[in-house]
């Protein structure tokens, strides 16, 4: 089961946000929250934000399936920060003139999945009579005959004085 939560036009540059979105990508529900409650960045205050809304969902979710439900199971699988629309604004200059300001926007999603662990099917046991290249597995090489060292060769050149 998945869930996720996404929130649109933070103030915020998408390049300041990545920074704290690669701390929390792949890591365990508890672990992430924990590093996003006592980073000292302005961005990890709306990154927690949308990582509690993400966990809300998925307890929807397994409320609404009747699943039981454990958020510590959780991880974030799933954190990217986008750029969203630039706002453009002018402030006044020497001469008359006016520079462009850019209030950089962006947007945050996160999906978190239960880590449930894959069950691995048990090897099985070769038939007997099945080759080697049928099963897509290669046959072993030969062993290589060591070669004779080989002979040098006198240099033509004369040695000079």
């Amino acid at each position: 089961m998945e869930s996720r939560a996404k929130q649109s036009g933070v103030r915020q540059s998408a390049r300041k946000m990545r920074l704290v979105i690669d701390l929390i990508r792949g890591r365990a529900v508890p672990e992430a929250d924990a590093i996003l409650r006592f980073s000292k960045k302005r961005a990890a205050r709306q990154i927690h934000k949308v990582l509690k809304s993400a966990v809300a969902n998925a307890q929807q979710a397994a409320q609404r399936q009747n699943t039981p439900f454990d958020a510590d199971t959780l991880r974030v699988s799933y954190a990217v920060v986008n750029e969203g629309q630039t706002l453009k604004r002018f402030t006044a200059a020497a001469m008359g003139r006016g520079t462009p300001i850019l209030k950089r926007t962006s947007h945050v999603e996160i999906r978190v999945a239960g880590a449930e662990a894959p069950v691995a099917p048990a090897p099985a046991a070769k038939p007997a009579g099945v080759k080697a290249e049928a099963k897509g597995e290669k046959k072993p090489r030969a062993k290589a005959k060591k070669k004779a060292p080989a002979k040098k060769k006198k240099s033509t050149k004369k040695a000079s004085k």
